[in-house]
């Protein structure tokens, strides 16, 4: 993304409303084949991948639909007429359409989410046109946005793809954003401390990705492109993280092997 000073950091989009009801079925999912040929890059949030990204997740993040009912329901919990929420990272705003569903379009809630990819911004916002969604969305960097206070922050693997040099910073961040009682709730692909077990796990995952048709080739080629682009933190360093920066406690809300959903309280 090429941005020119400033005043360019952020981009509301403005998504025009064609009033499709929630239930109309929409043929907004395509099949991820993005690793069936040898890549050429690293991992990165492009055309290519955001044309696939909620078929990529369905099939990559084991339990993903249930987490993310996890992540809705506490999101409610915490939230009251004339609240915030933030999605960081929001990609094609599904999770913000599923809460928007809860709430009602007429609520006085504003759902926000902010993506650095113009990609995902676009497909998101196809979505919204297509459902007379009322969600906000900017394209931009979540290390850079003004927020204005807010009862909840959504941060579903967006942590791992920012550098650990000022991903405690981010976190800061969001404390500071959040109301006193407000809730982060992010989830985070997970490393285990003991080598051995950390192994286990990885071996545990690719199962899993066989089991949702991926190939042994295209599991090979992900890792590779991923390699240096995502990096995860062990469980203890997630939540450690969030103490450090202004939440009175974290816990774990959903793991499977090596994925995980944290709630914090600030």
């Amino acid at each position: 993304m090429s941005l020119e000073g400033p005043k360019r950091l952020f981009r509301r989009i403005h998504c025009p409303s064609k009033h499709f009801p929630f239930y109309a079925t929409i043929p907004f999912m395509k099949t991820d084949t993005l690793f069936t040929k040898p890549i050429v890059k690293q991992f990165e949030f492009d055309a290519e991948v955001a044309a696939v990204f909620d078929d990529m997740l369905l099939r990559s993040v084991p339990f993903y639909k249930e987490s993310q009912a996890l992540t809705r329901r506490f999101a409610l919990n915490a939230l009251s007429e004339g609240g915030i929420v933030y999605d960081l990272g929001c990609s094609t705003a599904s999770l913000l359409l599923e809460i928007e569903r809860a709430v009602g379009k007429n609520s006085s809630v504003r759902l926000v989410g902010i993506d650095n990819s113009p990609a995902m911004i676009t497909h998101a916002c196809k979505k919204i046109e297509a459902y007379g969604s009322a969600i906000e969305l900017y394209e931009g960097d979540i290390l850079q946005f003004p927020y204005e206070k807010a009862q909840v922050i959504i941060s579903n693997y967006t942590l791992q793809f920012i550098r650990p040099m000022v991903r405690d910073s981010l976190v800061r961040t969001i404390s500071d954003t959040l109301n006193e009682g407000g809730v982060f709730i992010f989830s985070e692909k997970v490393v285990s401390e003991d080598p051995k077990l950390n192994k286990e796990l990885i071996d545990c995952y690719y199962d899993f990705k066989k089991v949702q048709g991926y190939s042994e080739y295209e599991i090979v080629q992900k890792r590779e492109a991923l390699e240096n682009v995502l990096i995860p933190y062990t469980m203890n360093e997630n939540i450690q993280m969030a103490k450090n920066n202004g939440f009175k406690t974290c816990e774990v809300l959903f793991q499977w092997a090596n994925f995980a959903t944290f709630i914090a309280i600030k």
